[in-house]
């Protein structure tokens, strides 16, 4: 069942197309990456599907309705954008109890318990936290909200690995508990894979990919031995990358492995394995492999 409906969506500025004529359909109860570059479009994507800023043209239906200036659709809906904004005066029970308020399912047993989890003190003021607390607490109104639609924007700023691993643990299990559909905007891309079901990338403020997780994955894989033997297998492929270490080379072709391709592969004594999605979606993007050296993983 789709719980979300965009068609033509676009957003215009006087010299700048930042979002431009994308469509999709999402499904009740899944958790969809909104993959792309910074500056790709995914934030003002999302902008306007939670009715933060208009768009240009086309049009946005969530749980069959339009959601501007439609409370039946907003309060259903939890946005965690990557700068939030508090009074300066909040502590961070005060955003807790405001959030309680904002939000129908809000579970408090959930938020006291990722309190605990991301070791956050509830009475100190917002403006005096980190960046990676600014982080937990997001995460924490975002999880704790267990609203229908659910949107996180970047949300692990700041957040080391073992926090991050917090949020993608916690996120999981209360998804197993209360199924609902989350909506995460990411450039970790390897980090984050193992929790997404589908996803969407953005570039240059178009949707250029639309498919499940597991789909993606099986589309290209990556080749390693004596390099004579590597370009012989090579020949009438799509490659990706192609990186020689002394006598080898290793190689990312772009197709979908099949018995034929497995059986050159072994009589030509070569090893197969698969692919990451950061590498796939770093090629499908354009970006050259040189330029992602020591980016963490990140577009």
């Amino acid at each position: 069942m789709n719980m979300m409906t965009v068609k033509g969506l676009t957003k215009r500025y006087k010299d700048l197309t930042a979002v431009e004529d994308i469509s999709f359909n999402l499904e009740q109860d899944r958790i969809y990456g909104l993959i792309g570059r910074n500056g790709a479009g995914k934030t003002t994507l999302m902008r306007m599907l939670t009715a933060q800023m208009e768009a240009s043209s086309g049009d946005i239906r969530i749980f069959g309705e339009h959601p501007r200036e439609n409370n039946r659709v907003l309060s259903q809906i939890c946005f965690i954008k990557e700068s939030q904004q508090y009074p300066d005066h909040f502590k961070v029970r005060d955003v807790l109890d405001v959030a309680a308020k904002l939000f129908p399912q809000w579970d408090a047993g959930i938020a006291q318990g990722l309190m605990r989890d991301f070791d956050l003190p509830e009475k100190r003021q917002v403006k005096k936290l980190s960046r990676g607390m600014l982080s937990s607490l997001g995460i924490i109104v975002g999880l704790a909200s267990r609203a229908p639609l659910t949107m996180f924007d970047e949300p692990y700023l700041g957040l080391d690995a073992v926090a991050r691993e917090i949020f993608y643990d916690r996120l999981l299990e209360d998804y197993q508990i209360i199924p609902r559909t989350f909506i995460i905007s990411t450039h970790l891309i390897d980090e984050i894979s193992r929790i997404l079901e589908h996803i969407l990338l953005i570039d240059k403020g178009r949707l250029v990919l639309d498919t499940e997780t597991d789909e993606l994955r099986g589309t290209a894989y990556t080749v390693t031995g004596p390099a004579s033997a590597v370009e012989t297998y090579l020949e009438g492929r799509k490659v990706m990358s192609r990186e020689r270490i002394g006598g080898y080379i290793k190689a990312s072709v772009r197709e979908t492995l099949n018995p034929q391709a497995q059986r050159q592969s072994m009589e030509l004594g070569l090893d197969l394995s698969s692919v990451s999605l950061q590498q796939l979606i770093v090629y499908m993007t354009g970006k050259r492999q040189d330029e992602t050296q020591g980016e963490d993983n990140a577009l």
